[in-house]
C-alpha cells in the first residue's frame, strides 16, 4: 500500500486532472450536494492532515468516481446522475435503479476501505476460507423518486449485526435541495462459497471489518417499531394475483453465480395488479431472501393484498355482519412470495406498500 499525505494527494490529483484535456474545470472537482446548491470551496480543503492510505495502483474509475470516504472514516458518500435508461413509465427512476445504486455504492465503499476488489467485499480471512456475504433482508423506503437527469447523493455505512452477520444502511438525498428522498437498510450473512452453507462470523473476520464501522450504533431507521423491523408472514394459497413461469436470464446472474438480489424485486412486481401500477407508486419494499435461485430454475411470483392493522376500521352492519371502511379497500399493501415452480420451495417473501401517484 502507498501512503500519501494530504498535500501529496492534492498534487497527485491536480497533476492527473491536468493530463486530461477533455475534462472541463467543473468536472475536475469532486463535487458534493452542497456544491450544487451553492458555490463551494475547494473540496480538498475539507481533508485534514491525517495520513491517507491509497492502493498502490489508482485506476481511472477511482479517479473519476464521484465518491469519497467521510472524515470520520466510517461512512461513504457518492453522487449519481439518473440516466435516461434508468427511468420507467413514470419518467422517474425505477425501484430497480435505486436498488442497483444502493448495491453499487456499497461495493464502492467496501473497495474504498481496502476490502477485495472482486465485488464480494471480503476481508483477507474470508478469502482464505472461501467465505462471501449474501443478502438476508433488504428494506427500501422511497419518499420521492428522482427524475431523469436529477443528481442524487447516497450515503452508506456498515456495522455489526449480532453473531451471524452485518447490516448496511443508506440515506438518499436530492443534491439540488438536500432533501432526504429515501432510506434503506439490509442484513447480510456469511456463506461458504464452496458448500453454499451459512457460517457464523468469526472473531477474526469481525475484527477485520469492525475498524471501519461506527463505534456507536447508527441506524437509517432509528424510529421505534419502524416498518423495517416487521416480520413478513408467509403468503398462503390461493394467492389473488400471480405470474407463473419466470425464467432467469443470463444477465440476471451475479458474480456469486446466482440470481442477483435486484432481479427478485422485478419478479415480485410482475404479479402486482395492473390497476395498482397505473394509479400508485411503490413507497416501501421489504424482501427476505431464503434460498438461492440458479439459472435453470423456473419461478412463480404470487401476490395477495394485505390490510395493515392500523387501516382496518370495522363496524357492525344492520344484519350484524362486520363491514370495512373504504380505506381498507385501497389495496395499498401486499404480501408476496417467490417460489420454485417445480416443487414450491420458497425463494423469497416480501411486502410492498404503495401510495397514490401525485400529479407532476
Amino acid at each position: 500500500m502507498l501512503k500519501l499525505s494530504c498535500n501529496n494527494l492534492t498534487d497527485h490529483l491536480h497533476t492527473f486532472f491536468s493530463d486530461l484535456p477533455s475534462f472541463s474545470p467543473v468536472n475536475r472537482r469532486i463535487v458534493s450536494c452542497s456544491h450544487l446548491r451553492k458555490t463551494a470551496p475547494d473540496p480538498l480543503r475539507a481533508l485534514d492532515q491525517r495520513t491517507l492510505t491509497l492502493p498502490d495502483s489508482v485506476t481511472p474509475a477511482d479517479r473519476l468516481r464521484h465518491g469519497r470516504l467521510m472524515e470520520d472514516g466510517f461512512s461513504y458518500k457518492e453522487q449519481f446522475i439518473v440516466r435516461s435508461y434508468e427511468v420507467g413509465i413514470n419518467k422517474t427512476a425505477t425501484v430497480e435503479t435505486i436498488a442497483n445504486l444502493l448495491q453499487e455504492v456499497g461495493c464502492n465503499h467496501a473497495q474504498n476501505v481496502g476490502f477485495s476488489t472482486d465485488g464480494f467485499a471480503t476481508t483477507l480471512t474470508m478469502r482464505k476460507l472461501h467465505l462471501i456475504w449474501v443478502t438476508a433482508r433488504m428494506h427500501i423506503e422511497i419518499y420521492k423518486y428522482p427524475a431523469w437527469s436529477d443528481v442524487i447523493e447516497i450515503e452508506t455505512w456498515c456495522q455489526s449485526e449480532g453473531r451471524i452477520g452485518t447490516r448496511r444502511d443508506w440515506i438518499l438525498r436530492d443534491c439540488a435541495t438536500g432533501e432526504v428522498i429515501g432510506r434503506a437498510t439490509s442484513k447480510w450473512v456469511m456463506m461458504n462459497q464452496d458448500t453454499r452453507r451459512l457460517q457464523r462470523v468469526t472473531d477474526e473476520v469481525r475484527d477485520e471489518y469492525l475498524v471501519f464501522c461506527p463505534r456507536e450504533p447508527r441506524l437509517a431507521f432509528p424510529e421505534e417499531n419502524n416498518s423495517s423491523l416487521k416480520k413478513i408472514p408467509k403468503l398462503e394459497d390461493p394467492a389473488r394475483y400471480s405470474m407463473l413461469g419466470l425464467k432467469p436470464r443470463r444477465a440476471d446472474l451475479d458474480m456469486n453465480q446466482h440470481v442477483n438480489n435486484v432481479t427478485y424485486i422485478g419478479w415480485v412486481l410482475e404479479s402486482i395488479p395492473q390497476e395498482i401500477i397505473d394509479t400508485h407508486e411503490l413507497k416501501v419494499i421489504t424482501l427476505d431472501y431464503r434460498r438461492e435461485c440458479q439459472q435453470d430454475d423456473i419461478v412463480d411470483s404470487l401476490t395477495t393484498s394485505e390490510i395493515p392493522n392500523e387501516m382496518v376500521s370495522k363496524r357492525t352492519g344492520t344484519n350484524g355482519s362486520a363491514t370495512t371502511s373504504k380505506q381498507e379497500h385501497n389495496e395499498s399493501q401486499f404480501l408476496h412470495i417467490l417460489r420454485l415452480s417445480e416443487n414450491g420451495q420458497e425463494i423469497n417473501r416480501g411486502r410492498t406498500q404503495w401510495r397514490k401517484k401525485s400529479s407532476r
